[in-house]
């Protein structure tokens, strides 16, 4: 997939870019709980996305990383596009845009590991989960609203 190929309201994103600009997170409270979000721009040889980072996602990326976003979602904000991981998608570093090495991690035999050497990828980080119950409140506060002008138009108001 590439960026000139994006629409507002899509879904399933999948697409490599480069990050070119990375603003300042700002922090932000809803609903009682505190989050970052932070906007960068992304480029591939098509054009260029203005991408929003929220929590965790935030310090994975720098300038000059390519990442690879998948099931992102594809909003509208002032008539620009912008591209998100949204509540289920991915976003991950598939190069850090430098000449660094990855140290690789240490392997112990499986009668020597001990519990903290296994991760539990099924777990959401407090991020994740915050960004998660976040999305769904606000997904209640809009059947809430709808909810009302129907009441509102049913009774001729």
């Amino acid at each position: 997939m590439a960026i000139k190929d994006l629409e507002a309201r899509q879904g399933n994103v999948d697409l490599i870019m480069e990050i070119v600009e990375k603003s300042e997170p700002r922090e932000f409270e809803k609903f009682g709980k505190t989050g970052r979000v932070c906007n960068c721009k992304g480029k591939d040889e098509t054009g260029t996305i203005t991408m929003t980072l929220w929590n965790d996602d935030i310090d994975k990326v720098t300038v000059g990383n390519k990442v690879h976003i998948t099931n992102g979602w594809v909003s509208e904000w002032q008539s620009e596009l912008q591209l998100s991981t949204g509540k289920f998608g991915k976003l991950e570093v598939v190069d850090n845009g430098s000449a660094e090495t990855v140290d690789e991690p240490v392997k112990k035999p499986i009668n020597e590991a001990v519990e903290e050497d296994f991760v539990d990828n099924s777990s959401k980080t407090e991020d994740e989960k915050v960004e998660e119950e976040l999305l769904e409140e606000l997904g209640s506060e809009e059947e809430t609203i709808k909810e009302s002008v129907t009441e509102d138009e049913k009774s001729g108001n």
